[in-house]
């Protein structure tokens, strides 16, 4: 079973963009266009990794949504990358987010760094393995 990658960003554009290049690895693609108001609806996704951008709308959700996703146990071990072109926002939070072991990929990306991010952050190195496992509550 490929590793399935929740995408959450706005912009249907970039949305696609990620899907083409996700999907031609291998990787399943999910996505969500807004910030994930319910993080229950992230457990029954199920992702193995989760690609968020900063900032959702004209508001710097991605922040609040990271926290959601990392304060709720089933899904506070989740991979996260943070993918954003808010640098200034980002540069700030920049070494606390490295110490909680969430990189950032700055906007315009290079596609070989993504990947390689990506592959570095899925929780089993088999991206093909049917290793993905619901935790027990």
């Amino acid at each position: 079973m490929p590793a399935r990658i929740l995408v959450i960003n706005d912009e249907e554009s970039i949305l696609d963009l990620f899907r083409m290049i996700l999907e031609s690895e291998g990787y399943e693609f999910c996505s969500s266009t807004e910030a994930i108001e319910n993080v229950t609806a992230v457990e029954e996704l199920d992702p193995d990794l989760i690609i968020l951008d900063l900032k959702l709308g004209m508001q710097e959700e991605g922040w609040l949504t990271m926290q959601k996703i990392r304060m709720y146990p089933p899904t506070q071990k989740i991979p996260i990358i943070l993918c954003t072109a808010a640098l200034e926002e980002a540069r700030e939070q920049e070494e606390t987010l490295q110490d909680k072991g969430i990189p950032i990929i700055y906007k315009p990306f290079d596609v070989d760094e993504l990947l390689e991010v990506v592959q570095r952050m899925l929780p089993f190195p088999d991206t093909k393995s049917p290793s993905r496992k619901k935790q027990a509550p």
